[in-house]
C-alpha cells in the first residue's frame, strides 16, 4: 500500500484475538504497519470487555465471518471519534444500506452486522501504536443469547467472500485513519450523520440517562437531549441503546 511504506498483510488460520496479538507485538517493540487476518478467533473481544464470536464452522464450508486488525503508528492531536471514522470507512466501502450505531457497531435493518474495537500501546516518540479491530458477519450467526439480533453482509452482498470484503475495505480504511490523524473528526461529521442509526431516536444510556439523540459533536461525542438538557456522552463513559418503540394502537384493540 503506497501510503504505508512497509505495510504487510498476514493471514493466520487461528488466533485468540487479532487485536490481542498485535498488542502483544507492540509491547515487544514491533510497530510495523500490518493487517492481521484470522480465519478463526478463539477469544475475540468487543467493547467493554464483551466477547466477539468468530467463525466456528469447518473451513470447507467457507468463512462465516471476517475478523482482522490494522496496526499502525499514529499521532493525532485528539483521538476522539476514531471509532466512528473507522466504522464510516467500512460501511461506505461496502454498501449504502449499512448504518452505524454509535460508537462502534455496524448495523443493518436494526440488527448488528459487525463491531469495532480500538486499542493503543506506547509507540515511538509522540506516536502511539493503534490497533483497529474489525469483525463482520458474512453469514447469519446463531443469535441465541445476543443482546441485539444479528445481521449478515450476504443479505446485501449475496455470495461475497472474505477476500473481496478485505480488498474493498482496507485501502479506504487506511486512508480514512490517516486523514483523521491530520484533521480530527470534524471533516467526517456530516458523512457520519447520514449513516447514524440513532439520529433523532430516543435512547437509553447505561448510566440511567435517557433522551432524544441529536447526533454527534465535532469530537464524536453523542449528543442526547435529556430532561436536564443537552448532554455530551463519550464512548468511555456509557453504552447506549435505542429505546423500545411504543406499542401501536392496534396492540390495545383500537
Amino acid at each position: 500500500m503506497p501510503s504505508l511504506p512497509g505495510f504487510t498483510v498476514e493471514i493466520v488460520p487461528e488466533l485468540d484475538s487479532t487485536n490481542s496479538e498485535l498488542m502483544r507485538r507492540a509491547r515487544n517493540g514491533l510497530f510495523e504497519p500490518i493487517l492481521l487476518v484470522a480465519e478463526r478467533q478463539t477469544a475475540g473481544r468487543g467493547r467493554l470487555g464483551r466477547d466477539w464470536a468468530s467463525d466456528t464452522q469447518p473451513a470447507a464450508a467457507g468463512a462465516a465471518s471476517l475478523t482482522f486488525s490494522l496496526g499502525l503508528l499514529l499521532a493525532p492531536q485528539d483521538w476522539s471519534g476514531l471509532s466512528l471514522v473507522v466504522g464510516l470507512a467500512v460501511v461506505e466501502a461496502l454498501h449504502p444500506g449499512l448504518q452505524l450505531k454509535w460508537p462502534n457497531d455496524v448495523w443493518l435493518d436494526e440488527r448488528k452486522l459487525g463491531g469495532i474495537l480500538i486499542e493503543t500501546a506506547t509507540g515511538v516518540g509522540d506516536m502511539r501504536y493503534v490497533v483497529i479491530g474489525v469483525g463482520l458477519n458474512l453469514t447469519m450467526p446463531d443469535s441465541q443469547g445476543l443482546r441485539t439480533p444479528a445481521a449478515a453482509l450476504r443479505e446485501v452482498l449475496p455470495g461475497v467472500e472474505a477476500p473481496t470484503v478485505l480488498e474493498r475495505v482496507v485501502r479506504p480504511l487506511v486512508h480514512a485513519v490517516q486523514r483523521f490523524s491530520e484533521t480530527g473528526f470534524v471533516p467526517f461529521r456530516a458523512a457520519f450523520a447520514k449513516r447514524d442509526v440513532l439520529q433523532g431516536r430516543d435512547v437509553l444510556c447505561s448510566d440511567g440517562q435517557s433522551g432524544a439523540c441529536r447526533g454527534v459533536d465535532g469530537r464524536g461525542a453523542l449528543l442526547v437531549h435529556t430532561a436536564e438538557g443537552l448532554v455530551s456522552i463519550t464512548s468511555a463513559e456509557v453504552s447506549v441503546r435505542p429505546a423500545p418503540a411504543p406499542p401501536s394502537p392496534s396492540a390495545f384493540g383500537a
